[in-house]
């Protein structure tokens, strides 16, 4: 495959990840791409992460960028990347993970052929001896060039990960990822969507997703609300886009990633309080933009019934929580 003249800005914020910095920047620093920088914000780290970005920066000085700043969480580090980014495209990988020597090659070829501005690969999740666990497929059935006017249903079918896609960077110019909130690229990258008239996207897992096993178990809290709340910042962009009138679109969002997503996180709240009142804003959610229940049950993704799809257990949650069954809830999760 012809080498694209493209320069593409990878973004990598690292925060304590001493033991798989290494592997997420070897990945980088050999793609098969040539004409790249990446930038590694080192977001106030209290390990050895600063020694290893060092490290690589005196080794491949022609490709690394590193930069330390106060710790002010993923989005801050990402905006910081973004600001100092110099190249046509940007990506971003969390610094615990890696990516396969040809990802950001191929993905400039499909931007450049396509005149995309997103392009998106399949992410596959592997555990820490590089096994593969999950192969997360995301735009399955649909060509390689998708015009988003005669296919928004992309829209609502999406994972919006922002580390399985390329950018063109004029997506950014107004626009940044929200900081001080959690699940900022489903507040964010549906926003850059609206702005594409093409996408494009390759079938290969070019993005590997590492499941650590060191990690502590995240506490799920009311900090899921966010979710709504991402969800709310993306309608009032969507009503000002040149897709406002695409109101079916719209709701599938409302339903994937206001409901089905918020319950999915809701099923591992395990303080009752906070289950309760976190049930009681996604009932108003619900009730405020007049989603209709049958229209949750039959919501479909990719053209399968989603709520068919899931696990029986997963399933059963959302049932009872449909049902009202809250007591039931409580002592299934």
């Amino acid at each position: 495959m012809k080498i694209v003249p493209s320069k593409i800005s990878v973004i990598v914020p690292v925060y304590n990840v001493e033991n798989y910095l290494a592997k997420c920047l070897d990945s980088l620093v050999n793609q098969t791409h040539q004409n790249i920088e990446i930038l590694v914000i080192n977001d106030g780290s209290k390990d050895d992460s600063e020694k290893i970005i060092q490290e690589y920066a005196q080794k491949y000085p022609e490709k690394i960028r590193p930069f330390t700043k106060e710790n002010g969480g993923l989005s801050d580090a990402r905006n910081f990347g973004i600001d100092h980014a110099t190249g046509d495209y940007l990506g971003f990988v969390d610094s615990d993970d890696y990516v396969a020597p040809s990802m950001f090659e191929e993905m400039a070829y499909l931007a450049e052929k396509h005149q995309s501005k997103m392009v998106i690969c399949n992410i596959q999740k592997v555990d820490q001896n590089g096994n593969i666990t999950q192969k997360l497929t995301q735009i399955p059935n649909m060509p390689e060039k998708i015009d988003l006017e005669k296919n928004l249903s992309v829209f609502s079918d999406l994972s919006y990960f922002a580390c399985n896609k390329l950018f063109k960077k004029e997506l950014f110019r107004e626009k940044r990822f929200k900081k001080g909130v959690h699940f900022e690229d489903i507040q964010l990258v549906p926003q850059l969507l609206l702005e594409c008239d093409t996408i494009s996207q390759t079938q290969n897992f070019h993005y590997q997703y590492l499941e650590r096993t060191d990690s502590i178990t995240k506490t799920h809290t009311e900090k899921g609300l966010d979710i709504l709340k991402a969800v709310m910042d993306v309608e009032k962009v969507f009503a000002e886009s040149k897709y406002a009138d695409r109101k079916e679109e719209l709701k599938n969002f409302q339903i994937f990633e206001g409901v089905y997503s918020f319950l999915a996180y809701l099923a591992f709240v395990k303080d009752g309080e906070i289950f309760n009142s976190m049930s009681e804003e996604l009932e108003l959610f619900i009730k405020d933009r007049g989603l209709k229940l049958k229209d949750i049950l039959n919501y479909s993704r990719f053209d399968k019934n989603y709520l068919l799809s899931l696990p029986l257990k997963k399933k059963i949650f959302y049932l009872l929580f449909f049902a009202g069954q809250k007591k039931l809830i409580r002592k299934l999760v």
